[in-house]
This record gives structure tokens, C-alpha cells and sequence, in this order.
């Protein structure tokens, strides 16, 4: 199925249209053909890109985020909605394959999601954060099993995570086993950067990144959002605490190869674009010829992942479906009575 060995990719650094879908999605399709029109195979967008990462929930307490939740749900896609199926269309237009960071709401609920994209606009893949990240869990629900899937494509075998997804060792484990040999990582704006939040800066969730391509001997494509200054004012509204906790800036996209380099242009943490690089599947092997720990590297007689890859279904329906029947009228059901002789 794979038609070449060697392509460009790009990794999106973008200010998002905050709680604007519409807009979000003119966007996106514009940053699509700026892939394309550069020769890509590949573009990959940040966690929750549509209509933005909600910042607002590490800003307050949840009372004090839910403010901005009503219009963060009506902002949030629908599979097979027509922001779906403008995406597909300009993935088809340019031939090329989009992995799609945003917000899906199904029914009442929402969830961290990445759409996978064919060149012909066909969905190759639709999956759920498996685990929302602490406070994220006041927002978003969670995803099962099915969703560590990589999937053979026309340009190779590509597998999609969201932030700290990379820091889960099982979770990276089962993609691992699974031959990935490019991966989408969707991050969002790593713009919370100080002492007491280190861990969420670009030094931490860059090295995860960077981890992922050496551990999986893979390409990792590393998306990253723009807080804005619109976004930082609409969420912060003034207090000069909540914008040190949500500064402007924190882009930080890359794109590593399997030895772990940072490869293409890297983009200052204010500007917007696109990071484009070559990659060139036929390094992988090489890199897996020293360790390949889901294979030759493993040691299965000491440790063994147990993995339940089949959906989680909130409903399972058995037996013969019903047919409704209108209740019985008993006065309209009852037999008329026989006319008396006159």
C-alpha cells in the first residue's frame, strides 16, 4: 500500500480561533494547502486545535472555568458534521493525509480527540485521549482500548497520541508493538512555564517527544497551539496571576527522527507556521537494529503487556428488538353492543 519511502511532513504551530469553529476551520484548511503547496504527504495539528485548548480549566476552580463551557460544547465537532466533512474535502483537494488535534462531542459529552485523514478524504482513523489529564478530566471523558491503534496508510504505518499520553510507558508500549513508523503527536500551547509548573513546559513535553522517536524508532511529528493575545485577554480578563499562568506564546513544535534529532526548522515559541522536514522510512530498521524494545530489546519470560485493544461500549444491546404497539383503549376496544329490535 505504501507508494514511497521518502516525503515531507509538517507539524502545525498555529494560534487557534478560540471558541470560533468556524473559523477554526477556514484555518485549518488554509494551514492544509500551505502544507500541501510545500510538498507534504503529512500535516499533523496540536491537542484540541478545534476550537482551541481550553485553558481556562487550569485558571480557576471548575466553577469559575464553566463560564466558558457552553460555548466551548457548541464549539466542539460532531463526527460526520459539516466541519468533518470540510476537512475531508481539503484533505482530499491537496492529496494529503491530515491528523486533526480538536474537541468531539458525542451526544452530551466531550472528548480529546485526533482524526486521522486520508489524502483521498476518507477517515482513516477517529481516536480519544485515552486518559484526559488532570483537570482536563472536568471537561473531557475518556477513551478505551481502540483507540492505541496504528494504521497502515499509503504513506506508511501512523499512530496518533495526545500530550501526556507520551509519558504513559504502557500506552506508548502497545503502539510500539504495533510496527508505528510515524507518529502524530498532538501537543497544546506549552506555554505554562515557570518553576512551579516545569513539568508542562517544553524542556519536559519536548523530551517526550523526543523519547517516543527513539523508544518507538519512529518519526514523531510534534504539533504544538499559540496562546494568542485575544485568547489570553478572553480567559484571563485582566488578572495579572491568571496571565502568568497563561502567557502568550508557547509554541513548540518539532519533528524528530528515530535517533532522536530534532529535524526542520524550529519555529520561535510567538510565530506561526508550519515545521516541514524530509523523513526517510528506510532509517527506521537501522535505528531498531540497536534496540527495538517491543521486539529483539523485550524480554517476555520477565515482563508482558496485557492488552485490551476492543472498545469499550457504554451499551450492550441483546435479544430481538421490540416493535412498538400503541397501548389498548379498553372502552375503544371493547365489542359495540348488539343493536336492540324495535
Amino acid at each position: 500500500m505504501q507508494t514511497s519511502k521518502q516525503f515531507k511532513v509538517a507539524a502545525v504551530q498555529a494560534v487557534p480561533a478560540f471558541l470560533d469553529l468556524r473559523a477554526g476551520v477556514a484555518k485549518a484548511i488554509d494551514l492544509i494547502e500551505q502544507a500541501a503547496r510545500q510538498g507534504c504527504k503529512l500535516v499533523v495539528f496540536s491537542e484540541t486545535w478545534l476550537p482551541g485548548y481550553p485553558n481556562q480549566i487550569w485558571l480557576g476552580a471548575p466553577a469559575w472555568s464553566m463560564q466558558f463551557f457552553g460555548r466551548y460544547f457548541e464549539n466542539s465537532l460532531q463526527a460526520g458534521g459539516a466541519e468533518d466533512q470540510a476537512i475531508a474535502d481539503a484533505a482530499r483537494r491537496n492529496n494529503i493525509q491530515v491528523s486533526m488535534g480538536l474537541s468531539e462531542r458525542d451526544g452530551g459529552s466531550l472528548y480529546i480527540a485526533q482524526w486521522h485523514y486520508a489524502e483521498t478524504g476518507e477517515v482513516i482513523k477517529r481516536r480519544r485521549k485515552l486518559k484526559p489529564t488532570h483537570v482536563e478530566r472536568t471537561v473531557f471523558g475518556e477513551g478505551d482500548g481502540s483507540d492505541l491503534a496504528v494504521c497502515e496508510t499509503s504513506i506508511g504505518r501512523v499512530g496518533q497520541l495526545a500530550c501526556w499520553e507520551h509519558l504513559q510507558p504502557l500506552s506508548k508500549y502497545a503502539m510500539y508493538s504495533q510496527n508505528e513508523q510515524i507518529h502524530c503527536a498532538a501537543w497544546p500551547n506549552l506555554s505554562a512555564v515557570s518553576d512551579e509548573a516545569y513539568a508542562y513546559g517544553p524542556t519536559v513535553s519536548g523530551g517526550a517527544s523526543m523519547i517516543y522517536a527513539v523508544e518507538g524508532g519512529c518519526f514523531v511529528i510534534a504539533a504544538c497551539a499559540v496562546v494568542g493575545k485575544e485568547q489570553q485577554a478572553m480567559l484571563c480578563q485582566g488578572d495579572p496571576m491568571k496571565e502568568a499562568m497563561c502567557p502568550t506564546g508557547g509554541g513548540f513544535a518539532r519533528i524528530f527522527a528515530p535517533d532522536g534529532r530534532s529535524i526542520g526548522a524550529n519555529l520561535d515559541p510567538h510565530e506561526e507556521g508550519l515545521v516541514v522536514a524530509d523523513i526517510d522510512l528506510d532509517l527506521i530498521p537501522f535505528a531498531k537494529a540497536s534496540a527495538d524494545p517491543a521486539g529483539h530489546y523485550s524480554r517476555p519470560d520477565v515482563t508482558r503487556l496485557l492488552f485490551n485493544n476492543r472498545p469499550a461500549r457504554r451499551v450492550e444491546q441483546f435479544g430481538s428488538p421490540v416493535e412498538y404497539a400503541p397501548p389498548v383503549d379498553p372502552v375503544r376496544a371493547a365489542p359495540a353492543a348488539p343493536a336492540e329490535d324495535t
